[in-house]
């Protein structure tokens, strides 16, 4: 037997919506795309706000510029350390013409990595 289900998630009142078939099938669609089991189920989730179920398809190419994305920052994160240490072990450490090109081709490295990130943001978000 199924067990009772309480008074407050019973789900026991009904709203009714006119929409062309057209609507019907692109609601019909959307619901399948995002992976809900239900129309009502769909439905509910979108007017309610209670947690969405979020499936996000990327392209290949977004997966091959986000492995080079990573293993860049990567890069920039060894050579970071590098220069952290080379500080550390110095008394006094004073800064010289070649760390400072250094830390503004790192500066400009990460610029880029987030510009690139923050186009595939926008591309992801457009989606939705």
């Amino acid at each position: 037997m199924r067990p009772n289900t309480s008074d407050i998630d019973k789900l026991d009142k009904l709203i009714c919506i006119r929409l062309s078939e057209m609507e019907k099938k692109l609601l019909l669609k959307r619901c399948h795309q995002e992976g809900y089991l239900t129309l009502s189920d769909f439905c509910r989730a979108k007017l309610v706000k209670r947690r969405e179920i979020r499936k996000i398809e990327v392209s290949r190419e977004f997966v091959r510029v986000t492995q080079k994305l990573d293993y860049e920052l990567n890069k920039i994160g060894v050579n970071l350390n590098q220069v952290a240490r080379q500080i550390n072990t110095q008394t006094i450490y004073q800064f010289t013409g070649s760390d400072r090109a250094l830390f503004r081709k790192l500066l400009l490295e990460l610029q880029g990595c987030f510009n690139l990130l923050q186009k595939y943001m926008d591309q992801i978000e457009k989606s939705d």
